[in-house]
């Protein structure tokens, strides 16, 4: 069962005036389905999508149970029936397809959904004497990727067939195959579903409505789909219904991207401020080629993740001094004066300052007339990526003496040169103690969902430590900062970093607009 997101003028006969949300329903039997059908109604679906090509076709040849599922459906419903698609088992009988979808439209289910090839078949002449149903055709594209050209011929060809509704799944495997497909949804003349597969597609849905889609697909809670939202997350967090033409699109570049919290707070934030905005996961293998292709003003800005913050700096025209300095940027600006990218760093003051203000807390009092509770101390960071760099320039800027441990003992020594700290080879952490107060911080994905189980150092070589900082923020507690809290340290989560560094950058995306009080209170709720 697929949740799909409508928008188009059949849209007026469903409750939601801008947008529909589809869930597509995919079962062994009947029975299922159906109990299906009422959860995802309960999760807000405005339309499910019934494939009948994923029950065997024995439980298809009794027509009073296919019957009884349309005609007792809760919701509106596509009855679906896909001789080529993947869930159907090898030798699928086009007979039963063709019995499935005329019975379908006897009950005038409001849409009935049928392969191009299907449609061309001259059996298929009942189709046109329906009274109500809608006729979606689909096709799915694979094997080569797209461009506007080939999918612009085979729209042309697929609404000869007198359809409806056309729909494209369409096979991608980068997220920069993508646009294409927003180029027909933009132009055709027939309403449009395409679906980007896979999970470098999720953008196709989450983007339709702002290109004329049709339908957004999403899924149930409790079976997720790789490129599909759920249900939930489209009613709650993206709204979709609040997305239009004009909408800025403004995202997270990373990979992976799955853990990205930046969606439950960049979202609400923008309905919160009324900023005509939406953030969305952006999976992507290839920051140069990302930029290269998105060159649309409406992207216009960018929270920049693993493994991307290094390179990012050469894909921007500008960057600011302080994240040249350190030679990561985690957020990007389309100026709109001159369509100019320009990079900045908001990491290494959110991290340094979260630390500073938990040694304060504690009523630090060392240093005498220095301003920073950093001055003078160890600082021992695990990591030497994008992050580590911003923790390991902004500690050197607050006076701090910067030892590096990185897996890549060559990785820690450049970053250890650039900061006039010193690196050391990884295996010499556990046993680091030149002397006790030290401050920890790990910048690496070490303990990052799913591995939460893991850690960069043992237990007990944290009885070293006054403070440790984890700048991973999922889970919130991580097992580094659980074992941390056990021998006394001082604890600073990933959470408080990620939370600050999201106000720089919903500064510089919106130019001046931060709710502080808002985006602080939706972070507890979050996480």
């Amino acid at each position: 069962m697929r949740t799909t997101l409508y928008c188009s003028h059949f849209r007026m006969a469903f409750k939601h005036s801008n947008v529909l949300v589809c869930a597509p329903l995919e079962h062994r039997s009947i029975q299922e389905m159906s109990a299906s059908m009422e959860k995802a109604k309960s999760e807000g679906a405005d339309i499910v999508e019934l494939c009948l090509d994923s029950i065997p076709a024995s439980s298809l040849a009794i027509p009073e149970e296919v019957g009884r599922l349309i005609m007792q459906r809760t919701l509106p419903s596509v009855v679906s029936f896909r001789l080529n698609s993947p869930r159907i088992t090898k030798g699928g009988c086009k007979t039963t397809c063709l019995q499935v979808l005329k019975r379908a439209l006897e009950l005038d289910v409001e849409f009935v959904e049928m392969d191009y090839e299907v449609a061309l078949d001259a059996n298929m002449a009942f189709m046109y004497k329906r009274s109500k149903s809608k006729i979606i055709v689909s096709s799915y594209f694979n094997g080569e990727r797209p461009s506007t050209e080939k999918l612009g011929d085979l729209v042309a060809l697929m609404q000869s067939t007198g359809a409806d509704v056309i729909k494209l799944e369409i096979a991608v495997d980068f997220i920069t195959d993508i646009p294409p497909i927003f180029t027909m949804l933009t132009h055709c003349q027939v309403p449009l579903i395409a679906v980007a597969v896979g999970s470098r597609g999720l953008i196709s849905q989450l983007l339709g409505p702002k290109y004329g889609g049709f339908l957004v697909y999403g899924s149930l809670e409790e079976k997720p789909v790789p490129g599909l939202p759920t249900i939930a997350s489209l009613r709650q967090v993206y709204k979709l219904e609040h997305v239009n033409p004009n909408t800025k699109v403004f995202g997270l570049i990373s990979n992976p991207v799955g853990h990205s919290k930046g969606p439950l707070l960049h979202n609400p934030t923008f309905r919160h401020t009324g900023y005509d905005g939406i953030y969305v996961p952006m999976l992507v293998d290839d920051i140069k080629k990302f930029f290269k292709t998105y060159i649309c003003s409406d992207y216009a800005g960018f929270s920049v993740g693993i493994p991307h913050k290094e390179a990012a700096v050469t894909c921007c025209d500008e960057v600011h001094p302080m994240a040249k300095s350190i030679g990561a940027v985690n957020t990007i600006i389309r100026r709109p004066l001159d369509g100019k990218l320009v990079g900045y760093n908001t990491d290494c003051e959110a991290s340094i300052s979260a630390i500073e203000d938990a040694l304060r807390e504690r009523k630090f009092t060392g240093n005498g007339a220095q301003t920073s509770p950093l001055y003078g101390k160890i600082f021992v960071l695990v990591g030497a990526g994008g992050a580590g760099r911003a923790l390991a320039f902004g500690a050197k800027g607050r006076g701090a003496r910067v030892f590096i441990f990185n897996r890549n003992y060559e990785r820690a020594k450049s970053l250890a040169d650039a900061v006039s700290g010193e690196a050391l080879p990884y295996e010499c952490l556990e046993k680091f103690c030149p002397e006790k107060g030290m401050i920890l911080a790990n910048s690496s994905a070490i303990g990052m969902d799913p591995n939460s189980h893991q850690s960069p150092i043992p237990k007990e070589s944290l009885k070293a430590y006054e403070l440790v900082f984890d700048a991973v923020y999922t889970p919130k507690n991580t097992r580094l900062l659980k074992e941390a809290a056990e021998v006394g340290a001082i604890v600073v989560s990933g959470v408080e970093m990620f939370l600050r560094q999201a106000l720089g950058q919903f500064k510089l995306f919106t130019g001046g607009l931060a709710p502080e009080g808002f985006m602080r209170k939706l972070v507890l709720e979050q996480f």
